[in-house]
């Protein structure tokens, strides 16, 4: 068994966080537009786009916390709505863990975002979604471990834990909202801005039966694509959310480098870095082909943590495929990528 006192001094360490029971997140935000912000539905440069996102922490110092995500969305009624604005659809799924799977939580929702164009080309367009979801989350006290548990033997779980939980399931419908504006700045370039609210009615979840809500979580986020030469973008974009009294400020960008110029599925090759505020340099690359685009990141860890943890964090991986649209040589978005 590892030393009781390196545990006790991780779990002073994490606890605090770990007790104001923030929403998982992303080094990869960007790479996951339905948990970010449901005005994402459906905008994007294609006929349906599928994302996927997989991220481990913590794992240097204890059992990994892991979330994992899959989203798919599309934008429908094409033939039926202004040729420059966009309805879309999408559906969500998370998966949560925590304490080595003491802690499970699962997330479906399900989405929709009308994109309204401002303008007579639709170079500026202003998007508003709504997502609905349901919420559950156990508690497996078979990977739990108590104080009152650890003897002079190390941890012995036919010992009484001596604590007792009202509920180890809790199910919930929960409500989210979020607007995105998008420009159209030159044939090659945008900049966007975008926040959500989620939580909007504060649901209550207990294990113990108390009177607890969860924290609404404000993002505000933005950036842009930015064109250097015929071969080359870059790429930047920020995210500030709060929830509680926990904030997170992450920003950064990434150089877009064309490798191979096919005129209609251009292989392009990533490399950039996001700074989470106070806690993590997040080093990215990525590539983009055949409609599917992969990125990479590692969390190096530079809170207070860095110490016990050798500044090692998380990495994560994201997948985002779009299938092209069925006619190529209509209206193109330029729509945020990062």
């Amino acid at each position: 068994m590892p030393n009781l006192g390196k545990l006790l001094s991780i779990f002073l360490v994490l606890g605090p966080a770990i007790s104001r029971a923030q929403d998982p997140h992303f080094s990869q935000f960007f790479a996951s537009p339905l948990t970010l912000n449901p005005a994402y539905t459906g905008f994007f440069n294609g006929d349906m786009r599928v994302a996927a996102n997989y991220r481990s922490q913590w794992s240097s110092i204890s059992t990994p916390f892991i979330t994992g995500t899959v989203s798919a969305d599309m934008d429908i009624l094409k033939n039926v709505i202004n040729p420059n604005d966009v309805f879309g659809v999408g559906i969500m799924a998370l998966y949560d863990q925590t304490g080595g799977g003491g802690l499970l939580e699962n997330y479906v929702g399900v989405s929709t975002a009308y994109h309204k164009a401002l303008d007579v080309n639709g170079q500026q367009t202003l998007g508003l979604g709504v997502q609905v979801t349901l919420v559950q989350k156990r508690l497996d006290f078979s990977k739990l471990v108590f104080e009152n548990q650890l003897g002079t033997e190390g941890f012995d779980p036919s010992i009484p834990s001596g604590e007792t939980f009202t509920n180890t399931n809790i199910t919930y419908s929960d409500y989210n909202v979020g607007m995105l504006y998008n420009a159209t700045i030159q044939d090659n370039s945008n900049v966007y801005f975008g926040a959500s609210y989620y939580h909007i009615t504060q649901p209550q979840e207990s294990f113990l039966g108390e009177n607890n809500r969860i924290h609404s979580r404000i993002s505000i986020h933005g950036g842009g694509a930015f064109p250097i030469n015929p071969t080359t973008n870059f790429y930047a974009s920020g995210l500030f959310m709060k929830q509680g009294g926990a904030t997170e400020t992450d920003f950064g960008g990434a150089f877009g480098l064309v490798v191979d110029n096919d005129p209609v599925a251009p292989t392009v090759f990533f490399a950039g870095s996001w700074f989470r505020w106070n806690d993590a340099l997040s080093p990215y690359v990525g590539l983009e082909t055949k409609g599917f685009r992969v990125g990479l990141t590692y969390d190096v860890n530079i809170s207070g943590l860095s110490a016990a943890s050798n500044y090692r964090g998380g990495i994560e991986l994201s997948v985002i495929y779009l299938k092209p649209p069925a006619n190529p040589t209509g209206k193109r978005l330029h729509c945020p990528e990062f």
